[in-house]
């Protein structure tokens, strides 16, 4: 509990003993006023401050407003009338209990942001003259050898020259298992070293690091409001100044009413006490503070699995999802080719592989690695010049002198380069040389072994149309796409054209609907701005993704899809239980107010407990759940 907490308490509980005391003591007349003065005032001087600051500075219509104007009238009256001040404590003590609940509420639900933020590094280690000195991360150059010793967190991203360990990567993945990694293996900043000392060398500054990136992208998410929760903010703005002219409308013209049409005398004090009764019963509390703590809740709780939303409207257009396309590679597959053949080859295997792997040097794709891996020796970036990347078809680069050209059969068309025919076992990679076609190298890939079961999750999630996108061969598409019992596949398509196809399938989608594209950030990055909702996967380290994507899964596992759109779905039921249950139970008070049968305790029942049982059930965003281990093998 925070300081400012334990100081509501605190007052809460002796303003409480006061008024217990001052009930069973028989003392009447202005002491007695003066007495329930000192508790009132303990309890509620912070909201008469706050009214009178709105006031002031003509933003006075709020629920401090409210609470004032209600309680303060209720001292008059029972100044006036009956000598009765403990409704007017009463409600002031009630209120404050709802905002000590209330707050602390948020501030559960902001420690699975605060998770979050644990990430940032404090400190990075550089050796000098064999003694290691603590600096700021901010201040390191790329190429900088830094050291990470055991419990320490990483502070920028790199690659390992010296040493192995496992890091535990939780707060960044969700993931418990610790993840291996030895030398020549990338790191990225946030993972916290668990046993070995590392040495590694920096590849990014602090500010374009992945830590930054997803500190910058969480800080941010609450600015991005949904519309359900801009509804009500506006809603608020006019429904307050509404109510405060229906509560004078209802103190003063009821009983000129009585006075000019009827000629028979109006109890003022009647009407201006239901008039109190109504303002204190409209304090639109529980909408204005548990819609947003619902997003915010549902955002942190998603953050706590590794699903980074970037925003409450993000959020909200996600539960609306009927259609999801799904990139193939790194998506639903590894991405993790291997060399299985070369086929029509007329330069020995080794040169073929030699000259690919050259050619493939400066690409970061799977097929690219795959070919480096294959061929297993170090790149001597002096033998490759005038690289150049044709995109959606592949690579042209100049090896020992040697023009070579590396890519699908739609490089070989460009370059009208003759070939044989394909494969149908994998994809194709054509290599050319000089001009001449030298061969075709088969790569295999494998689905992730949760695709099926993220593909079937989803369809219970309620998604209507599953569809896969992919620059990959027609049969290996086809083939895929029936593993996965996906409704269509749409293969061979460039970068542009995948655009394209999603700007088609959008002119399709009802008002209602919203469309996601989920890819695997490497070069996805134009149709995922262009998806309603775009979602990263596996973008633990691509910065085009973190930029471009509505929703980064900061791991590579499909099931994640389905568990966001749980998520979402999740937190609207909880927004439109909260709108309905507050507004009902408003108006209906509000009608007994206005015709007497509501009195102060009524009110702040109709205030404090309404805000009370809206906010607890804000706080099961949380909670939500992921698709469990045991759904998983259900689906399977």
């Amino acid at each position: 509990m925070t300081k400012k907490q334990r100081n509501r308490l605190y007052r809460i509980l002796v303003a409480g003993a006061m008024m217990l005391l001052l009930l069973l003591l028989p003392i009447k007349g202005l002491l007695r006023f003066v007495l329930y003065l000192i508790p009132y005032l303990i309890i509620g001087h912070d909201i008469l401050r706050k009214a009178f600051l709105g006031i002031r500075n003509r933003q006075m219509f709020d629920e401090n407003f409210l609470m004032a104007v209600a309680t303060i009238g209720a001292l008059i009256i029972g100044l006036t009338r009956s000598g009765d001040y403990g409704e007017a404590v009463a409600v002031m003590l009630f209120y404050q209990i709802g905002e000590l609940f209330q707050s602390y509420a948020v501030g559960k639900s902001r420690k699975s942001i605060s998770k979050l933020m644990d990430i940032r590094p404090d400190y990075a280690n550089i050796e000098e003259n064999g003694a290691l000195m603590q600096v700021d991360p901010a201040s390191i150059a790329i190429g900088t050898v830094i050291v990470v010793q055991p419990g320490e967190k990483i502070p920028l991203d790199g690659i390992i020259t010296e040493g192995s360990s496992a890091l535990d990567t939780a707060a960044l993945t969700g993931e418990s298992a610790p993840k291996e990694v030895r030398c020549e293996d990338a790191v990225i900043s946030g993972c916290i070293n668990l046993s070995g000392v590392l040495k590694i060398r920096t590849t990014k500054e602090f500010e374009d690091s992945t830590v930054a990136k997803i500190l910058d992208l969480v800080e941010n998410a609450s600015t991005r409001k949904a519309k359900s929760e801009a509804f009500i903010s506006k809603f608020a703005k006019y429904y307050t100044p509404a109510v405060c002219i229906g509560a004078f409308s209802l103190a003063i013209l009821p009983p000129l009413f009585r006075i000019v049409f009827l000629h028979t005398s109006a109890l003022w004090s009647e009407w201006i006490y239901r008039a109190l009764t109504f303002l204190v019963i409209s304090c639109p509390c529980a909408l204005v503070i548990s819609i947003p703590l619902s997003f915010f809740a549902a955002i942190g709780g998603a953050g706590k699995l590794g699903i980074l939303i970037k925003g409450a409207n993000y959020l909200e257009a996600l539960s609306y999802a009927d259609t999801v396309v799904l990139d193939k590679t790194g998506t639903l597959t590894k991405g993790v080719f291997v060399v299985s053949e070369i086929l029509y080859h007329t330069l020995p295997k080794e040169q073929i592989l030699e000259y690919a792997a050259y050619a493939e040097s400066a690409s970061s794709h799977p097929i690219s690695k795959s070919l480096q891996q294959a061929y297993g020796k170090p790149i001597d970036h002096n033998r490759v010049h005038e690289i150049r990347e044709i995109s959606g078809m592949g690579v042209m680069a100049v090896v020992d002198g040697c023009s070579v050209a590396a890519g699908n059969r739609a490089l070989m068309q460009q370059l009208a380069i003759s070939y044989p025919q394909e494969s149908n076992l994998g994809t194709i990679v054509h290599l050319a040389v000089n001009g001449c076609y030298a061969g075709q190298i088969l790569i295999a890939d494998q689905l992730k072994p949760k695709a099926k079961t993220a593909v079937k999750a989803l369809r219970q999630c309620g998604i209507r149309t599953t569809i896969m996108l992919t620059g990959d061969r027609k049969e290996a598409a086809a083939e895929t796409a029936q593993q996965l019992e996906l409704d269509a596949v749409f293969s061979e398509l460039l970068p542009h054209e995948k655009v394209e196809r999603v700007e088609a399938l959008l002119s399709q989608q009802t008002p209602k609907t919203t469309l996601l594209f989920v890819g695997d950030g490497i070069n996805d990055a134009p149709v995922l701005s262009r998806a309603d909702i775009g979602i990263a996967m596996g973008a633990i380290g691509s910065d085009a993704a973190i930029e471009a994507a509505d929703v980064v899964l900061m791991d590579d596992d499909p099931i994640k899809v389905a568990s966001a759109i749980r998520i979402s779905r999740h937190c609207m039921r909880i927004v439109r239980q909260n709108i309905i249950v507050a507004i009902g139970v408003k108006l209906i008070c509000l009608l007994l107010g206005a015709f007497g049968i509501a009195n102060m305790w009524l009110a702040v029942f109709a205030d404090v407990g309404v805000m009370m049982l809206a906010v607890l059930n804000a706080i099961r965003a949380l909670y939500i759940k992921p698709f469990s281990e045991q759904e998983e093998l259900s689906h399977a």
